[in-house]
């Protein structure tokens, strides 16, 4: 594309186009608002010359719009002038109307002065009694709160707060919304609030005395409601046996004339004391005055909080309930202490029970049960360690009593006590425990006073006392004349008597247990037979061990259990009587006298036997024999005399003792020879041992020639019936042992026991050989040291050989018998 530069006619379109630009710019002055300094400026940015040019454009433009202006002018001349000649013409007529309505208008202002003046008065009163009754209307309204508030005060200061609450809900519910405009509503709405912590304060001010007050009286409610617990008990035990006895029996006439039977009088007359007591004793409700916490509960509930006022009596008695379940330190000492506990505890949970059935919701029967399971848990654990501490029968009697009532009552409120009556059962055996300690007293003062010697009895009614104590038969007995001797002594109907009172004193334990007469029956059985088994057997075995008591004293021991024994089925027949249960029923438990009392009868003829074969030791101490002597004294050694002297006087003793019947003959020989025959075997043993000891190193055929003598001494004691009853020669087979090795060694037969040694009829079948051979070695070592020059004499010397030979075969026997061994 080609480009034209020619300059005429590129000066000819930049002319062209330069006066288009100033058109434009004069059409935006015309019809663009201010500022124009953009505009204005796009004048001057081409030519120097630009500004003349473009003021030329300028008046030109001016001209041509005046001459517009002009035309405009020109063609709304005429109209314009004729208006004002109209306008001209009007004016006269305008004063004119001006003028009238001027005068008309004074003429009706002077006409309605008055009637403004009026209706103005019409609109005050108007406005007056609008404000009246606005005023009457608002009174009306604003009445009735004050009226309500003003109530609301007196309630408060008369202190009917559950009245002054709901109060304060019709205010705020009712009253307060169409007041509260004011600004007195204002006011009371800020007091509301107030005054409701002010009630809740003092209900819990109340609350608090009420627990204190109850905390104080717990005591008193508890003995209240256990004394009537045990009054009802007693009201249905003497109904229970006035349905139980029949009619028609003891009549009696009464005050009326009536006849009536003896229990008929008995059960009116216990009725009229029940109903004394009754007048007399106040209710648990009479003493404490529960106002307080009905009316702290509505007043929660009202203020829609009874969830805290809930919690709160919780908890505090659940402190009071650990306060009242703590005992005294010194709680075991007496029974106040025990009733005092358990009032409290009573009167603690009467309170709970009198809550939970008169007031909704403040507690529940899950609450108190197990608040009654904690306290049970610790009530038993208390009465276990104090009740352990008792050592008094009749204080745990109380206690056992005291638990009872405690139990029954608490049971009249729907409380579960089963808990507590297997207490009892653990306390009856520490009670038990108490009696068998005080009955051990009783039986050893018993022991300790008899003198062991039989009864004597003078007369018919001295013989009828001592049998009413004791059931004593004896029809041989009973055909001797007075003055005579009943076999036991005075301990036995003392110690049967004392028997029967711990029956009794058992029995008042199993009291109101709620058990059956079997169980009654197998506890008093099983109480008596521990009193049996291990209370008397243990006094018994101690008064047989006491170094006082002899043997003639042992003796009448013996006699005493006999008799005790044979009374056991009196004592059976007796706890029979109480129960009334049979003793031929399965489940009925035995006594165990018999194997008591034989127990005491051995231990007592073991003593007898010791005592013997210890005296007999005391003689055998005192033997003052010499071993070495060459000839024997031709006599019995003195101590063994005196011994043998004893032996006879102590047997004396048991063959002198009254026997007035077959079985005490019986017994008594029996036991004497037992003990001739232990005294015998034991004084044997004694004999052979005191050869045989181990110090004695040498023996001289002289000392065994004088001990042979005692020996002889011994078997003429035996051989002398010190006591009747032993067939042939039974009691010299005690020294049997010791007359063989002696006959041995004096006839010095050593042929014949060597050669018939293991033979059934040898002549020296009891000696052993190795008791001959240590004797003979004691013998062998003594003829050594005597005879140190007896080799030059020929018997010497043969006889030496014969006990080294004996000797020698001896020990041969000795070790083949330990080979055969």
């Amino acid at each position: 594309m080609e480009i034209n530069t020619n300059p005429s006619i590129a000066g000819f379109y930049a002319e062209e186009n330069k006066d288009n630009i100033y058109e434009t710019v004069l059409g935006e002055i015309k019809y663009l608002e201010l500022p124009l300094g953009i505009t204005l400026g796009s004048v001057y940015d081409d030519q120097p010359n630009a500004h003349q040019k473009f003021m030329e454009k300028l008046d030109a433009c001016i001209r041509n719009h005046d001459r517009e202006i002009e035309k405009m002018c020109n063609f709304h001349h005429q109209g314009f002038v004729d208006a004002i000649t109209e306008l001209l013409k009007v004016r006269a007529d305008a004063e004119k109307l001006k003028v009238q309505v001027t005068d008309t208008n004074r003429r009706l202002q002077d006409a309605g002065k008055e009637v403004i003046a009026q209706t103005e008065e019409i609109i005050q009163c108007r406005l007056q009694q609008r404000n009246i009754t606005t005023v009457v209307e608002k009174l009306q309204l604003c009445l009735p709160v004050l009226e309500m508030y003003s109530k609301l005060k007196e309630q408060m200061n008369v202190k009917r707060y559950y009245s002054a609450l709901k109060t304060m809900e019709q205010l705020e519910n009712i009253c307060f919304p169409r007041v509260s405009q004011y600004r007195f509503c204002q006011i009371m709405i800020e007091n509301l609030p107030k005054l409701r912590e002010e009630i809740k304060e003092i209900s819990m001010s109340d609350l608090k005395d009420f627990l204190e007050s109850i905390r104080k009286h717990s005591d008193k409610i508890g003995e209240t409601a256990m004394k009537q617990a045990q009054q009802q008990k007693t009201f249905n035990a003497a109904l229970q046996k006035q349905s139980n006895l029949s009619y028609g029996r003891n009549m009696y006439i009464n005050n009326d004339g009536v006849p009536e039977t003896r229990n008929e009088m008995v059960f009116k007359q216990t009725l009229e004391e029940e109903e004394e007591h009754e007048d007399e004793v106040l209710t648990a409700h009479d003493l404490v005055d529960f106002s307080p916490v009905y009316r702290c509960l509505h007043i929660y509930s009202v203020l829609a909080d009874a969830e805290t006022f809930e919690n709160y009596y919780r908890k505090q008695r659940r402190k009071q309930a650990r306060l009242v379940l703590q005992p005294q330190s010194n709680m075991h000492e007496t029974v106040e202490g025990y009733r005092r506990y358990f009032s409290q505890i009573v009167g603690f949970f009467v309170v709970e029970d009198h809550i939970l059935h008169v007031t909704q919701g403040l507690i529940t029967r899950a609450y108190t049960d197990e608040l009654w399971n904690m306290a049970l848990s610790k009530i038993i654990a208390v009465l276990r360690t104090h009740s352990s501490y008792c050592t008094d029968p009749d204080l745990v009697l109380e206690l056992k009593n005291l638990i009872v009532v405690f139990a029954d009552t608490l049971q009249g409120y729907g409380f579960p006590v089963n808990r507590l009556f297997d207490l009892l059962f653990e306390i009856r055996d520490q009670y038990n425990e108490t009696l068998l300690k005080k009955w051990a007293v009783l039986f050893r003062d018993i022991f300790e006073a008899d003198n062991y010697s039989p009864i004597p009895v003078s007369n018919e009614e001295e013989y009828k006392i001592v049998i009413s104590k004791f059931p004593f038969q004896d029809p041989e007995l009973d055909k001797q004349c007075f003055p005579k001797k009943l076999p036991m002594s005075q301990s036995v109907p003392q110690i049967y008597i004392q028997v029967k009172e711990f029956i009794y004193a058992s029995l008042k334990f199993s009291e109101s247990l709620h058990r059956s007469s079997t169980e009654i029956d197998d506890m008093l059985r099983k109480s008596t037979n521990l009193l049996l088994t291990r209370t008397l057997s243990s006094c018994l075995q101690n008064l047989i061990k006491k170094p006082h008591i002899g043997l003639t004293e042992l003796v009448q021991i013996i006699i005493n259990t006999t008799h005790l024994e044979q009374a056991c089925k009196y004592l059976e027949d007796f706890i029979t009587n109480i129960t009334n249960i049979s003793q031929e029923t399965v489940h009925t438990a035995r006594l165990y006298g018999l194997s008591t009392f034989k127990d005491a009868r051995h231990a007592a003829e073991g003593e007898i036997y010791t005592k013997l074969n210890q005296k007999i030791d005391e003689f055998i101490q005192l033997a003052d024999y010499d071993w070495t002597m060459t000839e024997p004294d031709g006599r019995a050694s003195g101590y063994l005399m005196d011994l043998i002297n004893f032996l006879r006087s102590t047997f004396q003793v048991f063959t002198h003792l009254p026997n007035n019947n077959n079985d005490h003959a019986a017994m008594s020989g029996k036991v004497a020879q037992t003990a001739c025959m232990s005294a015998c075997q034991h004084l044997s043993t004694s004999l052979m041992q005191m050869l045989l000891d181990n110090d004695l190193k040498q023996i001289s055929m002289g000392a065994i020639q004088q001990f042979n003598l005692d020996v002889i001494q011994c078997e003429l004691f035996a051989s002398s019936e010190p006591v009747p009853g032993f067939q042939g020669e039974t009691l010299q087979l005690a020294f049997i042992d010791l007359r063989q090795l002696l006959d041995l060694f004096m006839v010095w037969d050593w042929s014949t026991y060597l050669a018939d040694y293991g033979q059934p009829a040898s002549k020296y079948l009891r000696v052993n050989p190795s008791t001959a051979l240590a004797l003979l070695e004691k013998m062998k070592d003594l003829s050594k040291k005597n005879n140190i020059f007896a080799q030059f004499r020929k018997n010497d010397r043969d006889k030496q050989k014969l006990i080294e030979t004996v000797v020698r075969q001896l020990r041969g026997l000795v070790n083949g018998m330990s080979q055969h061994t």
